[in-house]
């Protein structure tokens, strides 16, 4: 039996799914990042194999544990077809690097693309839908629209973002956590020019932060941002010459921001605090700007013309993806906001699991040939 793979590539972990030609997912494989620009080629190639034998070992019987099932002999392929999603591959050279090694390794030559891609995996599963967006809002984010292409392809139409920490990332945990210091910075600002007794800038969402770094003054957060990266390898005691130094300390400065995400989701929907909420609002209308470069308005105004690779909300899928809109509350805003501005979108899903959904798709493309 040939089997039908996909991988879900990104910086935090790898995920493999492997399906039947039904569509039934046989078996499943989790490994370490495999971020391609951050890892380089051989380990992203080697995070791949150990993801994918593992995947294979879950079920295929008598796989001892250190036993290597990749690649397979040229007279026994595993693998019918196979999609690989790669968070870090954004250029027709990136995917043409990949191919090669990936062959070799699976034995068939596997369609390569961003891992937006996966993500739009269930246009193939509805036929009332001619168009999907991904929407990714994790640690970072970015959207993409597609439509149906040939087999399992998927034909990319627009794309916005996903240009990392430094320079975009726009709804993603380190906007949300950056823009959460900026507000409360910005709150202290024009505070300053009242009175020190008339001043008012009590938050959950202030407090939350600022307990979680162990300081007083909200003016310590600017230390806590531009405080410089720890060397690489180097042990606490290697960075500041002693046992207690802040925690701080030992995360990149992108991490420092991105793990507040938490603390302002709780502050938003547990505490309800106005604060936390203008945060929320203010990066679910800068990624939803984004989603709106890929729309175009339900009826066209006379004498107006659109970009052709534009999409109308009521023919699209929308598919969310990410630990962010995975908190039903801030996909709400997200949907509100898109309303708002007259978009509805003719369905919405939330995608947990990016290689579960390729490799259905995958399927569905090889009983349609």
């Amino acid at each position: 039996m040939s089997y039908y793979l996909s991988v879900d590539c990104g910086g935090s972990k790898t995920a493999a799914a492997i399906a039947d030609s039904a569509g039934n997912i046989l078996g499943r494989g989790q490994g370490g990042p495999s971020n391609f620009a951050y890892l380089g080629l051989p380990n992203f190639i080697q995070a791949v194999t150990e993801t994918v034998n593992a995947a294979l070992k879950s079920f295929i019987p008598d796989s001892g544990s250190t036993q290597t099932l990749l690649p397979p002999p040229p007279n026994a392929p595993l693998f019918a077809s196979a999609w690989l999603g790669v968070s870090g591959v954004d250029s027709n050279a990136a995917v043409a690097r990949l191919i090669p090694p990936l062959t070799a390794l699976l034995g068939v030559e596997p369609i390569v693309a961003n891992d937006t891609h996966l993500l739009a995996a269930p246009l193939r599963l509805h036929e009332d839908v001619s168009a999907a967006i991904g929407c990714v809002s994790g640690t970072g984010g970015i959207v993409v629209s597609f439509k149906q292409g040939e087999g399992a392809r998927l034909e990319e139409l627009g794309r916005v973002g996903g240009w990392g920490w430094i320079l975009g990332d726009e709804g993603g945990g380190f906007h949300v956590g950056r823009e959460a210091v900026r507000q409360i910075l910005w709150d202290e600002d024009r505070a300053s020019v009242h009175p020190p007794e008339k001043r008012n800038t009590a938050s959950t969402l202030k407090t939350r932060i600022l307990e979680r770094f162990g300081i007083d003054d909200p003016f310590e957060l600017l230390t806590i941002v531009h405080w410089p990266d720890p060397a690489p390898g180097a042990s606490p005691a290697e960075d500041e010459k002693g046992a207690d130094t802040p925690a701080y300390t030992r995360m990149v400065r992108e991490k420092r921001l991105s793990s507040l995400a938490p603390l302002v989701f709780a502050a938003a929907f547990e505490d309800k605090d106005p604060l936390a909420l203008r945060v929320l609002g203010l990066t679910t209308r800068e990624l939803v700007d984004q989603i709106c470069v890929l729309l175009r308005p339900e009826a066209d105004e006379a004498g107006k013309t659109y970009p052709e690779r534009t999409v109308k909300a009521s023919e699209t899928i929308l598919c969310f993806g990410g630990s962010l809109v995975g908190v039903e509350a801030y996909r709400k805003m997200l949907l509100d906001e898109l309303e708002r501005r007259g978009h509805v979108m003719k369905r919405v899903t939330f995608i947990d699991d990016a290689a579960v959904a390729g490799a259905k798709a995958l399927a569905a493309a090889g009983r349609a040939r």
